[in-house]
């Protein structure tokens, strides 16, 4: 199975430390997190990585070539004449990806210890194109699960703002994990084009397509912010 990083985002809330480097260099006890997740899903059997590119780049693809690839294969989704957020990056890859078998998505600033083998096997279990991981921890963005763990909305804690599929029936809300397992048939389903996120695509296919979540309870750390590195510290030695 391959798996796309997205390592293309500017990192606005890890300054300064992303005005010279990618966020996804930013070290955790001393390790980048590119090198962390590349070795935790080498853990899982997946050596084939697709990583896009985008602020400082150059550094990325560098210092990949430096560690001669952690023993992976390693291919390149450089966005250098726009950063195309998550969907528009989906997209822009889509030959690298688009052949015939699952593949998985995870954020490049996401440290977690999910079991991505009984992740997979949910996925793959519901023959869906999309499955999202999800958890029960504080997050200002939920998205809202029916009983059978189908994606039926999103809610803004703080606003209270909610975009539904159908009434809300007491739908359960989790927040995403940054890590999805996609069938290349998503590719024929997207409907926008240039620079948009992937969210926005479930949102709109939650209408008329079966998207599911798998809940875990697995350490979950979006190292978006110096604090949080201070957290993921204390979890990833």
């Amino acid at each position: 199975m391959k798996a796309l990083i997205f390592a293309a985002g500017k990192g606005t809330r890890l300054k300064p430390f992303t005005d010279h480097h990618p966020k996804a260099l930013a070290l955790v006890n001393g390790m980048p997190l590119l090198e962390r997740n590349i070795k935790y899903l080498q853990g899982f059997g997946i050596n084939d990585f697709v990583i896009n590119v985008h602020h400082f780049g150059v550094q990325i693809i560098d210092f990949l070539k430096e560690n001669n690839y952690f023993g992976s294969t390693i291919e390149f989704s450089d966005e250098k004449d726009e950063l195309l957020e998550t969907g528009g990056g989906l997209v822009f890859a889509r030959k690298l990806l688009d052949l015939g078998e699952d593949f998985l998505i995870m954020n490049a600033d996401i440290l977690t210890d999910l079991d991505l083998n009984a992740f997979i096997q949910f996925h793959q279990g519901k023959n869906d194109f999309a499955t999202l991981a999800v958890s029960d921890r504080k997050s200002s963005r939920k998205l809202l699960f029916n009983s059978e763990m189908v994606l039926r909305g999103w809610l803004n804690v703080e606003s209270g703002e909610q975009r539904l599929a159908e009434f809300n029936k007491g739908f359960k809300p989790l927040a995403f994990s940054g890590i999805h397992c996609i069938n290349p048939r998503i590719f024929n389903k997207i409907k926008r084009t240039g620079k948009f996120s992937i969210m926005e695509e479930y949102l709109d296919l939650m209408h008329t397509e079966e998207i599911h979540g798998y809940e875990h309870q697995a350490h979950i750390i979006d190292v978006g912010r110096p604090e949080s590195v201070l957290a993921a510290e204390k979890i990833f030695k």
